[in-house]
Formats: structure tokens, sequence, C-alpha cells
């Protein structure tokens, strides 16, 4: 007796693009992340954005790149949790561009520079995940 696996539609295998896609997103993310919660008070002030608010982001973005990672290597990669990260990405580089445009806070220079910075790679991955989804 055979047994032929069945994907459901709401599943996808997971095309290299699509993984590598998610992969790159988890590592820059967790990175940032830590960085944010391990260096909060160093970065406070070359960024002018309190430890109060890096410390609760960067545990934030830790929890979202494992997050990423687990979709990223399921066997099937759920599509609807792709589109989730997407959705999630845009909306970070949305808001971001949003607190630098609107001086949100106290950033110095850097700080708005590296928030809009941020906000492009984040709209990177989501502009990647997103092709590489539809071509998957």
């Amino acid at each position: 007796m055979s047994t032929t696996a069945v994907t459901s539609p709401a599943a996808t295998t997971g095309s290299p693009l699509l993984r590598l896609a998610l992969k790159l997103d988890a590592v820059v993310t967790g990175a940032n992340g830590a960085a944010y919660l391990v260096a909060a008070s160093a970065l406070d002030g070359p960024l002018g954005v309190s430890a109060s608010v890096l410390r609760p982001a960067g545990a934030f973005l830790l929890v979202f790149a494992a997050a990423v990672w687990i979709v990223a290597t399921r066997p099937a990669v759920p599509t609807a949790a792709v589109w989730a990260i997407v959705a999630a990405n845009a909306a970070w580089a949305l808001d971001s561009l949003l607190a630098a445009g609107l001086d949100w806070g106290t950033p110095t220079t850097l700080g708005t520079v590296w928030i809009v910075l941020q906000a492009c790679t984040v709209a990177g991955f989501a502009a990647f995940q997103a092709t590489a989804l539809r071509r998957g």
C-alpha cells in the first residue's frame, strides 16, 4: 500500500528562493534584536532611542526571528504564515518610516538614518518574500 503526500492549498513545498528569503530575514532580524536587547544602554546615546524602547523591541524581534526561522524550515511552508510575515514586515517598515518622518521620540541624526535604513531593509525582505512566494 503506497501513501502519497498531499499538500494542502494553504501550504507550499517551499521553493529554495522562498526559504532563502525567510532565513535571511530571520538571521538579520535576530541579530538586530539581540543587539537591541543586549546593547540597549550603549545604543541609547548614539541612536537617541531610549533603552526602555530598544529592549522590548529587541525581545520582540528575537521572537519574530525565531517564528520566521520555524516557518522557513517546515517541510511544507504554510502560505498563510508567509503572507503574515510579509504583512508584519511591511507594517514594521511603514511604522519605522512614520516614526522617522514624524520625529517620534528623540532620535539623533544617526538614529533617524538607522531607522530609515532598517525600514528599507525590512521592506526589502517583505518584497523578496512576496516575490518568492508568488514564483514558488
